[in-house]
């Protein structure tokens, strides 16, 4: 049995500092604060309040002497506000990029645009880039897009783990819809180069597995992307959920990625379940 991995399967450079700063924080000062989940990865959560990382809904929740740690997805700009305001102790953990993408969006409307985010409604990331500018659009779909009343002028972005095909679909509708239109392209580099590869890997496999968890947006793109070009593609949360009758005597190849939100270790339990199913002794290769 061949069995491939996709070169960046996993966390991504943003993902992994939050999930590191979240360690360290709450080894430092015995707990440290969140709100909401800091990765849509349910073992990575339970671990991490192991160590006493806590997730609140609300900034009261939180102690006077404790820190809260603001995640990559980015936060609202009424919660940042606020926390200064309280001069709370604010870690800072919003990936960089989406850091660019608020402050692109800040430009885009300083223009005299109509904001259009290209996301899905209601996503922490999405709901941290809307809050930076007053009134903006959020739409998820073509059919949204189609839905939309013309515009004079409009500056749009992206959410940026979105596929390029949904981006691209939305833009060309929204070309028909809007006479001055500047789009600035805010998918992260990280999460293009992820799906670059399962379209690859999905297209010389027999099997794809998809490792992330179902509440996890970008892992759900790339299940959907492999499908379209691998229909045996299966989206596990963890390597238990891997069910043996997938990897029958017909399937001579196996490729594995990774949502951005899943840690090396549950990849690397993965690759190893496949390997006694298979009786495979070969060590994997890597699919650059």
């Amino acid at each position: 049995m061949k069995i491939i991995i996709a070169k960046d399967a996993g966390y991504c450079f943003g993902v992994r500092d939050a999930v590191n700063s979240a360690y360290e924080m709450s080894k430092k000062y015995g707990e440290v604060y969140m709100l909401g989940d800091i990765v849509h990865n349910e073992s990575v959560v339970d671990d991490l309040a192991k160590e006493g990382v806590k997730v609140v809904e609300k900034l009261d929740q939180i102690p006077s002497d404790k820190p809260v740690l603001f995640r990559a997805h980015g936060t609202a700009k009424n919660v940042w506000q606020k926390a200064e305001k309280q001069k709370m102790n604010i870690i800072d953990a919003t990936c960089p990029l989406v850091h660019e993408i608020h402050h692109e969006v800040k430009a885009l409307h300083n223009e005299g645009r109509k904001i259009i985010i290209i996301g899905d409604h209601g996503h922490d990331e999405v709901v941290g880039i809307a809050s930076q500018i007053p009134d903006p659009i959020v739409i998820a779909s073509v059919e949204e897009a189609k839905a939309l009343r013309k515009t004079k002028k409009a500056g749009i972005v992206s959410q940026s783990t979105q596929t390029i095909e949904n981006v691209q679909d939305i833009i060309n509708i929204l070309m028909t819809k809007v006479f001055d239109l500047r789009f600035v392209n805010t998918i992260c580099f990280p999460t293009k180069r992820n799906q670059e590869q399962i379209k690859e890997l999905s297209e010389v496999t027999d099997l794809m597995i998809i490792i992330g968890s179902f509440t996890s947006a970008n892992s759900k793109r790339l299940t959907e992307l492999s499908k379209e070009r691998n229909k045996n593609t299966y989206q596990v949360t963890c390597a238990a959920e891997i069910d043996s009758t997938w990897l029958s005597s017909d399937v001579n190849s196996v490729g594995i990625s990774a949502g951005a939100s899943t840690p090396d270790w549950i990849i690397e339990s993965v690759i190893k379940k496949v390997k006694e199913i298979t009786n495979t002794e070969e060590k994997e290769i890597i699919h650059e």
